[in-house]
Order: structure tokens, then sequence, then C-alpha cells
């Protein structure tokens, strides 16, 4: 398959490097927070789905495209064995399989639509579900629901049910600074995969 490009903008015939500059996410000092790769496809669609003029069948198609991405390194982090499989030719190809079962569970209501791009990277992949509001007073989150595959401690899922802390994978679309480090300081084993870091909260956080 080849792709072809057309555009109205003319290239800057002085410079042959020409480059846009975009936006790109902050970082943070932290081994167990993973940032997708800044690259011009991610930073398209991310200018997409934070534009205020983007109608909502494009802001789901576009998002839904970034979760794919973030499932997509998110399975990148996970346990792997050696397995060597014969071709249809006869020949050994020495591959990995995935160590144990995953389990995901979306946070009530915004983390629901991430479930689809799960089940279409995980086959008949188990999902929980649990809902986190923030607590007006102290703006410091609070469980009210959760609902939980019986065998959640023996899946990569969460801490609170007996999960090692260092099987749990938090993906997350687009995250703030102050959040990131209070996952990061808190549960250092636990793995963060983001697309984006914004600069900062706001007033309102």
């Amino acid at each position: 398959m080849s792709f072809t490009s057309t555009t109205n903008q003319r290239p800057d015939r002085e410079s042959n490097n020409f480059e846009p500059n975009a936006t790109l996410s902050e970082t943070v000092p932290f081994d167990n927070v993973h940032i997708l790769s800044q690259t011009p496809q991610l930073i398209a669609l991310l200018s997409i789905i934070r534009n205020k003029n983007t109608d909502r069948a494009d802001f789901i198609f576009y998002s839904n495209r970034i979760i794919r991405l973030l499932v997509e390194e998110g399975l990148n982090h996970l346990p792997v064995v050696q397995r060597d499989i014969t071709t249809p030719v006869g020949r050994t190809y020495n591959g990995l399989m995935f160590q144990g079962k995953i389990c995901g569970v979306s946070i009530m209501r915004a983390g629901e639509a991430m479930e689809q791009g799960l089940r279409d990277c995980c086959r008949s992949v188990r999902i929980g579900k649990i809902l986190i509001q923030r607590d007006e007073d102290t703006s410091q989150p609070k469980l009210f629901y959760d609902k939980l595959p019986h065998d959640i401690a023996h899946r990569w899922v969460l801490k609170a049910r007996g999960v090692p802390e260092d099987h749990i994978l938090f993906l997350n679309l687009i995250a703030s600074p102050e959040g990131v480090s209070n996952f990061a300081k808190k549960f250092p084993r636990l793995k963060v995969v983001t697309a984006f870091i914004d600069q900062g909260l706001d007033e309102k956080k």
C-alpha cells in the first residue's frame, strides 16, 4: 500500500530542512512513566482532538486512534517468555508469548472509551469497571463503585484486590505533571503510559 499527500502549502524554498513547530509533551523524571513517542502522526491526532472546532464524530474517531496506540504501547510492557514455533515452510522461528493473563479495568465513564481499543488488540479479554470521582472539598479521588472479575488477583490489574503493584499498567490519554508525579511517587512500581503530558493544572484543577 502506498500513500500520496497533497497540500496547498508551498515548502520553504530557502531551506531543505523545513520542519513545522509543534507542541511536544512535557517530560517527567520518573522511570515508571512512559510517554508515547511524539511522532508526526501522534501530534496530528492530538491536534485534531484538542481543537475546539472538532466535531463529535471526528473527536471520537481520532481519540480511538490514539487509544489504539496507547494499548499497543502498553502491551509492550507486559512480561513475555520465549516460544519457538515452526513456520509453514518448516523453519523454526524464535518467538515470544505473553506470560500470564490480563484484565482491563475502565474508570467510568470516560475510561470506558478505551475498552474497544483493548478488545481490538486482545481477544476475549476480561473487562472490569470502577467509578472514581473527585471529592469537591478535598480535590482527592474517591472510589464509589467497582465490578471486577473474581480472579482479579491473578491478573494484571488492581492493587486493592491483591494485585502486585508491578502488575498494573495505567493507560491515560492526556496527563498533568501533578497527576503523573503523584502516581509515580506513591506507586513507584506501577507503570503509567500516556500520550501527552500537559504543562500543568489550572486553578480549577
